[in-house]
């Protein structure tokens, strides 16, 4: 269909697609370099009671591999709106005509963005700014959330720090992303994914080219997810406001050490 004019979209849970199907994304979408929409759902730990088979917490990285594909995460409701209709723009100067992987969570989550809010494929955007930040904090999905909650505790605090949503991993927005860098001195990324091959890893391969700089990772690290209430997952698996508080605090002690 996509080879003949058409922009078809799929959708399943993303431990299925791309989980079980890669294989034909890689050779029949991406190497063919035609506008297949794949949509995952049911990401991240927020799939909850339904366990480690269906919680995908590797989509990013099993995407963000694949030559051609652009890969995107968005925050909240509006966001997920914006991504499909721009990933729906089959002009070839746009990223609306490559293959395009957008991922999505399960649960219900808190609204950060309204329909004004800028989006563009292989943008990020500053959502929390200070004069004097000590730390970038790069945060995807819906976990941007407990990054401005961190942010507003930080800044009672007496740490001021930036916020950036990235929502598309691929292409990452270089100039945005390094700019912030070398603002603050410190990076500390946010994804519920793994930190391995996501969005830790796509930032800690731009900065290692472009502005080696301290990081911490917020994500899963290196395991799988089990059955249980979302909320109480992420607590588990160290990835509310109070974890980012602590990789902000140790990562602006390596970066003063």
């Amino acid at each position: 269909m996509a080879n003949y004019g058409k922009i078809p979209f799929i959708s399943s849970y993303a431990a299925f697609s791309p989980g079980r199907n890669w294989e034909q994304i890689r050779t029949t979408a991406s190497l063919n370099d035609v506008p297949v929409k794949i949509i995952g759902s049911h990401t991240g730990l927020s799939v909850g009671p339904d366990g480690a088979t269906h919680q995908a917490l590797e989509d990013l990285a099993l995407m963000r591999a694949i030559p051609n594909m652009v890969v995107i995460y968005p925050c909240d409701f509006f966001e997920a709106k914006k991504a499909t209709i721009e990933v729906a723009k089959n002009l070839p100067a746009q990223a609306g005509g490559k293959p395009s992987y957008i991922r999505l969570a399960r649960e219900g989550t808190p609204i950060m963005t309204t329909e004004k809010t800028p989006f563009e494929i292989g943008k990020a955007y500053e959502f929390w700014q200070s004069k004097n930040p000590q730390v970038v904090i790069i945060a995807t999905g819906p976990l941007l959330y407990e990054a401005l909650v961190a942010a507003k505790e930080l800044k009672e605090n007496g740490i001021e720090v930036l916020v950036i949503n990235n929502p598309t991993i691929k292409p990452l927005d270089e100039h945005t992303l390094i700019r912030a860098a070398r603002t603050c001195g410190a990076v500390v990324s946010v994804e519920e994914h793994q930190v391995n091959g996501g969005l830790g890893g796509a930032l800690s391969e731009l900065f290692a080219k472009n502005f080696p700089v301290p990081m911490e990772f917020i994500g899963v690290q290196d395991s799988f997810g089990e059955s249980g209430n979302p909320d109480e997952l992420l607590e588990k698996f160290k990835l509310k406001s109070s974890n980012i508080i602590d990789a902000v605090k140790k990562v602006i002690a390596r970066k003063e050490s």
